[in-house]
């Protein structure tokens, strides 16, 4: 933490063209989140006050600086992360749209690696015109696993008590069943568990399971992954002392609310998990990338070129997403202090 007792939460800007950059400056505008952060906005000047003016948000003002090493407490920073004057197209991705987010990714990341950062809040990309020779990965999630060489990751979605994971992540369903093991989920269930007790403060998490199949399997009817693989994971958890249960036929599980009695879910993969969290949860949802020695949290909504000129996003989630960064970081440190 910063000799002012501050965190340190850097912004990636996302893609120009999207509405990341337009979340970014409403959540900002307002000047109370300055009272327990040092917001560092990795961008450039010239692109925060075109979108300052589109917006008319006069209450936003920031303070430009040369590196992470020289900011200002009590002010919004903003470090430039390239030199030329970048075209702004809202709602149209662009190759040079795709590359000023991946050299504000890479810039906030090297300073979170240099100790310069204590979390990082991560605005959408788009997963193609991102793609380059320094980045060759399906998201963030993977890239950041990558960049500080975890062995395996987390993506964590996560609105006030409702916290869904999934196991597999950016992949083609098809290739789901073949990807599951019992080795996998047991690393998953790992992971989910340290985070829940380490970064949410819960002493004994309880988690549900959810199954592969419909009817998790229906007893091996309609798939034997849950007998298999699932089940047998769900059980060796439970010996070690772990509150696991399942797995439960995820239409039931959802529909009968039954994630209000446990602190996460485990889905097996992507649409399985996030579709029922977006549709419980979608304006005040965030991602989080447990598993790593970093926090990083993103909202968890996507670019969104179809309102990116339009100036109506709402900045819900990515304000969250910054006030988790925040009770993360505050929480690993306190847990960091000697005791008295």
């Amino acid at each position: 933490m910063d000799k002012n007792n501050k965190i340190r939460l850097g912004i990636s800007i996302g893609d120009t063209n999207g509405i990341g950059p337009e979340v970014i400056v409403k959540t900002l505008a307002d000047q109370r989140i300055l009272n327990f952060c040092i917001p560092v906005i990795y961008a450039s000047a010239d692109l925060l006050k075109h979108v300052r003016k589109a917006l008319n948000a006069e209450h936003f003002n920031f303070q430009e600086v040369d590196s992470a090493q020289a900011l200002v407490p009590r002010k919004i920073n903003a470090i430039s992360c390239w030199e030329n004057e970048l075209e702004v197209n809202p709602g149209h991705p662009t190759p040079e749209s795709g590359r000023a987010s991946l050299d504000s990714l890479l810039a906030a990341s090297r300073d979170l690696k240099a100790g310069l950062l204590d979390g990082i809040v991560t605005a959408p990309i788009n997963k193609d015109n991102i793609q380059a020779e320094d980045f060759r990965f399906p998201g963030h999630t993977e890239f950041l696993t990558a960049y500080f060489d975890a062995p395996e990751s987390l993506m964590l979605l996560v609105s006030g008590g409702l916290r869904v994971a999934t196991v597999t992540g950016h992949m083609p369903l098809k290739d789901v069943p073949t990807r599951l093991t019992e080795e996998l989920l047991l690393r998953k269930m790992t992971i989910l568990l340290d985070s829940l007790r380490r970064d949410f403060g819960i002493l004994k998490p309880r988690i549900a399971v959810l199954g592969l199949n419909p009817h998790a399997g229906e007893q091996g009817l309609l798939g034997r992954e849950e007998e298999e693989i699932i089940r047998p994971a769900v059980v060796h958890m439970k010996e070690r002392g772990h509150l696991v249960f399942g797995p439960y036929p995820a239409d039931g599980f959802f529909g009968m609310r039954q994630f209000q009695q446990v602190d996460a879910v485990l889905a097996m993969y992507h649409d399985q998990g996030l579709i029922p969290f977006k549709t419980l949860a979608f304006e005040s949802g965030v991602n989080y990338t447990a598993g790593l020695p970093i926090v990083r949290t993103s909202p968890d909504h996507g670019t969104a070129y179809d309102i990116a000129a339009k100036h109506v996003a709402s900045e819900t989630s990515f304000r969250e997403a910054l006030f988790l960064a925040y009770d993360i970081v505050r929480m690993r440190k306190e847990a960091e202090m000697p005791a008295v």
